[in-house]
């Protein structure tokens, strides 16, 4: 499979989200999902990013555009992986996720 490396950063808002309700279950390689978040009132380019159905938060704005963009115009190219789960830290820290650019097809 080509991947190309898109990212990788803390999720943004973890303290404020469904993160602790799933957190026993967040693995190293566990696939997330992604949503936009256009009515966001903090970020009009904001993208959640979800384990399953519990919202974990964002990516960071200073890295949201290039997500933004794909998402916007539909293509299903991203796919992010838990890179780092630490509970010992501060939860803005406690994970940290990589992105990497794949074909469409390969992201299914």
């Amino acid at each position: 499979m080509e991947r190309e490396h898109l990212g990788n950063f803390n999720i943004a808002g973890f303290t404020y989200y469904e993160g602790v309700m799933c957190f026993q279950d967040l693995k190293i390689g566990e696939k997330l999902s992604l949503k936009l978040e256009e009515n966001n009132g903090y970020d009009k380019r904001a993208v959640a990013i979800y384990y399953n159905k519990f919202k974990l938060g964002f990516i960071p704005r200073n890295e949201n555009q290039i997500f933004y963009k794909l998402l916007k115009v539909g293509l299903n190219c991203i796919d992010m992986r838990i890179q780092m789960v630490d509970g010992t830290t501060h939860p803005e820290a406690q994970i940290r996720v990589v992105a990497f650019l794949v074909n469409g097809d390969e992201n299914q």
